[in-house]
């Protein structure tokens, strides 16, 4: 039989969907959700329902009742530390619970990461704006608020002097979503690292780590984060550069971590690559999915086989393009009417025309809108990162929005 794996929470069908479709060939599913299933059960072999994903003890009861489980897998931020103690718990593959309250906890990252000499920005954990004003003079301006534990670029904000500071620091401070990890200091002043973002996904197996996906990240909305896109090329020198695979590992072993897959970001500055946050989970904003279609990686078996403890093995990469843009209303407190997509207006290149908003929302940009209100996005495919780009530009303007 194939082997069978628990997975704790799928997150939504346009964003995780690809990864089922990899999986159910190779493994047999077992749903753990608050809800029961609707579009994943044609991936599953079963299913339990767990109120609170948070609470290790059910969740343990569910996986030793689900049968004889070989790994346990979660992508989402909010619960991949409940399921590490799962795994520990029942002896099963893993990062180790340590590791992934390391990556959670991002004070705790910059410890672990200080300690080992990983380049990183100037990092200091604040309490107030007094704190923080100080903090900030001791690194120099421009610095970076952000929440101690977040993920997603929420609440994290760019401030060049202390006015801005004063003004923005409630942003951060206050900035939080259901699930979230709770302490008395949450936020992290930290030295602006100027240059190029990316972010590289890789599979970790008994410590030792291989990058698997390196995706060129687009911002916006400054002085927000906010990520509205990435390019993902199959022949990005970085996935071959040594010395960033040498800062990967240093950072892996830095945080003891042990079997799974990681989103690692970073800047690429004037004096070499420097961390900004590690994530104990594949990443979201489809960059698995750019990375199947750009590269030829199976992200989801690559998932599944680090759960079991397997390795997986990174194929040679293809020398396609792949991106995604994610679309946000124009204007604050933007009623939605009608919104699709002219099917007419759509470039051959685009791969996914999606819309998330409904007719009735009220949604925003950033900052008072985020990650979670956007419109819709769409992804394209294409030879090149210029035709890819045209591309994207060109569907992004196929989205027709009413009042």
């Amino acid at each position: 039989m194939k082997p069978l794996i628990v997975l704790i929470g799928t997150g939504l069908q346009d964003y995780r969907g690809y990864l089922l479709e990899e999986i159910a060939p190779h493994y047999r599913l077992h749903l753990v959700s608050p809800a029961a299933p609707t579009w994943e059960t044609p991936y599953l072999a079963g299913s339990t329902q767990v109120a609170d994903l948070g609470d290790a003890d059910a969740l343990t009861l569910a996986v030793k009742e689900a049968g004889a489980a070989a790994g346990v897998l979660c992508w989402d931020e909010g619960f991949v530390l409940p399921v590490a103690r799962v795994a520990e718990a029942l002896g099963l593959p893993g990062p180790g619970a340590a590791a992934v309250a390391a990556c959670r906890d991002k004070h705790l990252t910059r410890a672990a990461l200080a300690a080992a000499g990983v380049g990183q920005p100037p990092s200091v954990l604040v309490t107030s704006v007094a704190e923080a004003l100080g903090a900030a003079e001791g690194i120099g301006y421009p610095v970076v608020l952000k929440p101690r534990a977040l993920a997603a670029s929420l609440g994290v904000v760019r401030v060049d002097d202390p006015d801005e500071l004063a003004t923005r620091f409630a942003f951060a401070h206050d900035t939080t979503v259901p699930g979230a990890p709770a302490h008395d200091a949450r936020v992290l002043v930290e030295g602006y690292a100027d240059g190029p973002e990316i972010s590289v996904d890789s599979v970790v197996h008994r410590g030792r780590v291989t990058p698997m996906i390196v995706a060129r990240k687009q911002l916006g909305y400054p002085p927000c984060f906010e990520e509205v896109g990435h390019l993902v090329d199959g022949a990005d020198p970085l996935l071959r550069d040594e010395e960033l695979a040498a800062i990967l590992q240093r950072t892996h072993t830095a945080l003891g971590y042990g079997d799974g897959v990681t989103h690692t970001e970073l800047r690429l500055t004037a004096d070499g690559p420097r961390v900004i946050e590690v994530n104990a989970r594949l990443g979201g904003d489809l960059i698995g999915y750019l990375g199947a279609r750009a590269t030829g990686v199976q992200p989801g078996l690559a998932v599944a086989a680090t759960a079991c403890g397997e390795r997986y093995i990174v194929p040679p990469q293809r020398h396609t393009v792949a991106g995604v843009r994610f679309l946000y209303a124009e204007a604050d407190d933007t009623r939605i009417g009608t919104i699709g997509f002219a099917a007419d207006r759509l470039p051959a290149a685009a791969d996914r025309t999606v819309v998330m908003a409904r007719p009735g929302m009220v949604v925003s940009p950033p900052p008072k809108g985020s990650a979670l209100t956007r419109l819709g996005f769409v992804t394209a495919v294409a030879a090149t990162a210029a035709e890819v780009t045209a591309a994207l530009d060109a569907a992004a303007g196929a989205l027709r929005v009413t009042s």
